[in-house]
């Protein structure tokens, strides 16, 4: 015979589990808080394009030095106009945003790309005017 107050017992803690850490995961990986004030441009040729959750990315071969670009969330990347297809491995691209506070980390989060004498604004309200 199954004790149903038991499993109603695991049930209960098991969601009180995932309802604690769920919003710490999610400020652990979103946000701003890892990177530096001011913003940081960086100029080199795309080595991997990747549209999809949680957000997109691109990486970036400055002179043989990988740095990942950070994007928005794929629905707001494709929003600005960067979607699949406008730009390639091997582009040229300027990624204008924020660097990890952690300078030995090749990693920013970019506000505006400009690729092929496009502009991607994919954070507008905080791109630079």
């Amino acid at each position: 015979m199954i004790d149903i107050s038991s499993w109603r017992l695991r049930g209960l803690a098991a969601g009180f589990v995932l309802a604690t850490l769920a919003p710490v995961a999610a400020l652990a990986h979103h946000g701003w808080s890892w990177t530096q004030d001011g913003f940081f441009q960086l100029e080199g040729v795309i080595a991997d394009i990747y549209i999809g959750n949680p957000h997109a990315t691109i990486d970036v071969d400055v002179e043989g030095d990988i740095w990942r670009v950070e994007l928005a969330p794929p629905s707001r990347t494709i929003a600005a106009g960067f979607a699949e297809g406008v730009a390639s491995v091997g582009d040229e691209v300027t990624a204008i945003g924020n660097r990890s506070q952690d300078e030995g980390e090749n990693r920013m989060k970019a506000v505006r790309l400009i690729v092929n004498g496009q502009t991607y604004d994919v954070y507008p309200y905080r791109a630079p005017s």
